[in-house]
């Protein structure tokens, strides 16, 4: 079994950081892709931020140039760097690790969700 355990969240005032973590059971090289979603209460899951198993990341409009992921390979981690958070930035923040299949969908894994409050 694969588990992702993450920790980090909590509650900040408008301005302010937080970094999350996401914690994998195995090497995360066995992974494509790593990335973090993140659902707002009546809100649909949406994708936040991706790294790729060559480094190359992606991230949300509303988010870019705020938030970084990054990993640490040695520690099977995948982090997520707030910044300058806003009210919106309210939600609960899931990781997921995506392994790709050449014959069938992509597998996911996800973790158990850190909440992220953001007061203004």
């Amino acid at each position: 079994q694969v588990r992702l355990v993450e920790s980090g969240g909590g509650w900040v005032q408008a301005g302010g950081s937080l970094r999350l973590s996401c914690a994998a059971s195995r090497s995360i090289f066995s992974f494509n892709a790593m990335g973090w979603y993140r659902q707002a209460p009546g809100k649909q899951r949406v994708l936040v931020a991706v790294i790729r198993r060559s480094g190359s990341t992606n991230y949300a409009d509303s988010v870019k140039d705020r938030f970084t992921i990054s990993r640490d390979n040695a520690k099977n981690t995948v982090y997520l760097q707030l910044n300058r958070l806003k009210s919106e930035d309210t939600a609960v923040y899931y990781c997921n690790f995506r392994s790709d299949s050449d014959y069938g969908p992509p597998y996911d894994y996800w973790g158990q969700g850190t909440q992220v409050t953001v007061s203004s």
